[in-house]
Order: structure tokens, then C-alpha cells, then sequence
């Protein structure tokens, strides 16, 4: 599993929290910043608190939100947890130039859902 996880170079990206509306997001976007110093990016979707939180302005996936995670390679990733019994939603799959770079899982831990992005 670690030898994966390394080949992969799994990484968390951010996490996300589910705000009931963009005003609480906003709220506690600004608590990120006096806190922690995450300046502040408001997008139409979701606040970015720094890249390490983002509040989606409503009820995005995941009971409570979700957690990105970063690797090198979606295709070999996927295969990799088709072994453990975790496959991709389809409909969220994002291909640029037949790779694909994004996609949501079919699985939710402690209420958090789960998407892959690739990084380089």
C-alpha cells in the first residue's frame, strides 16, 4: 500500500466543508483568515481559504464535504482502488487532452467525499 501511495505521489491538496449558504461560507472563511492567515479567494461555487480549505456555498458532495487528493497519475490511481472496491462517478470525470484530471469516487469516509486531481 505505502509503495502505491509513493508511486503515486498521493498527496492531500485541500479539504472541503459544506456551508449552508455562501454567507456562512464567507463567515467562515474570514475565521480561516483571522485565525490562520488563509487569505480569502471567492469563486462562484466555493471560498478558498489559502489552498488548504474550501467552502462550497452550499450542499456540495459529502455529508460534510470532501478531501482532495493529488497524484500523479488518475488511470493507474483508479485501477490501483478498483482493487480496494472504490471506483469513479463518471459523471464527475474531467478529461483535458485524453488524460483524465479530475474525478469523484463512489465512496464516503467519515462523511467526507473523495476526488482525485492530477498534479505534476
Amino acid at each position: 500500500m505505502q509503495d502505491a501511495i509513493k508511486e503515486l505521489n498521493m498527496q492531500v491538496l485541500h479539504v472541503g466543508i459544506n456551508a449552508k449558504d455562501e454567507a456562512e461560507g464567507l463567515g467562515w472563511a474570514q475565521e480561516f483568515l483571522d485565525v490562520m492567515g488563509l487569505p480569502i479567494k471567492n469563486g462562484n461555487s466555493s471560498v478558498f481559504s489559502g489552498t488548504f480549505v474550501e467552502i462550497m456555498k452550499g450542499k456540495g458532495r459529502g455529508r460534510v464535504g470532501h478531501i482532495a487528493f493529488g497524484v500523479n497519475d488518475i488511470e493507474k490511481a483508479l485501477e490501483y482502488l478498483a482493487e480496494k472496491g472504490t471506483h469513479p462517478i463518471e459523471e464527475t470525470r474531467k478529461v483535458v487532452d485524453g488524460k483524465t484530471t479530475f474525478v469523484y469516487l463512489d465512496k464516503e469516509i467519515a462523511g467526507f467525499a473523495i476526488h482525485l486531481n492530477l498534479v505534476k
